[in-house]
């Protein structure tokens, strides 16, 4: 009897330290690299009066919760999911820049038919931030030291962002073809 005690102390102490390690290494590989929050920009009080009269696409979009639910708000348990809302496109998207200043430069956003491009624009160089395709469109980055180039396409459209600063200020132009 004691025999058989000492073997399943020994075993469960064997069992703890093995899961204690696992977690341990899986934990101190993940830290920091799953999961990280999206950065934000910032929003300037101007720029909040021209967007609010149009709904802007977002690719970190979270739906709202439904108001048919449980009122628990911890989602749904029974494994149905609720529907994903998406915010309804703007009827005339045409390019329009809209800016909010930021350390390295000013951020603008240019939104055509095929999605939005956004752009931080310094002095002499440009970065693109993000870049974010309409539903039904795919898309394309090309970078070189000089000039970015985001193309959106769908089927035989395509609607072109390309931003150059290799012998001025950064400037953006928008071409459909």
């Amino acid at each position: 009897m004691r025999r058989g005690l000492v073997h399943v102390l020994a075993w469960s102490l064997a069992t703890g330290a093995a899961v204690t390690l696992s977690w341990w290494g899986v934990h101190t590989v993940m830290a920091g690299t799953a999961y990280d929050p999206p950065r934000a920009l910032p929003i300037t009080v101007a720029e909040q009066t021209t967007q609010d009269s149009r709904p802007l696409a977002s690719s970190t979009a979270r739906p709202s919760p439904s108001a048919s639910g449980s009122g628990s708000g911890s989602g749904s348990a029974s494994g149905s999911a609720s529907p994903r809302t998406s915010p309804t496109p703007s009827p005339s998207r045409t390019p329009s820049p809209t800016a909010s200043p930021t350390a390295s430069g000013q951020v603008k956003s240019y939104d055509t038919d095929g999605g939005r491009a956004v752009f931080s624009l310094g002095r002499s160089s440009a970065s693109l931030v993000s870049a974010t395709p309409a539903a039904g469109w795919s898309m394309q980055v090309w970078k070189t030291e000089t000039w970015i180039r985001v193309e959106f396409a769908s089927g035989a459209d395509r609607v072109s962002v390309f931003c150059t600063w290799h012998d001025s200020a950064p400037r953006v132009e928008v071409g459909t073809y």
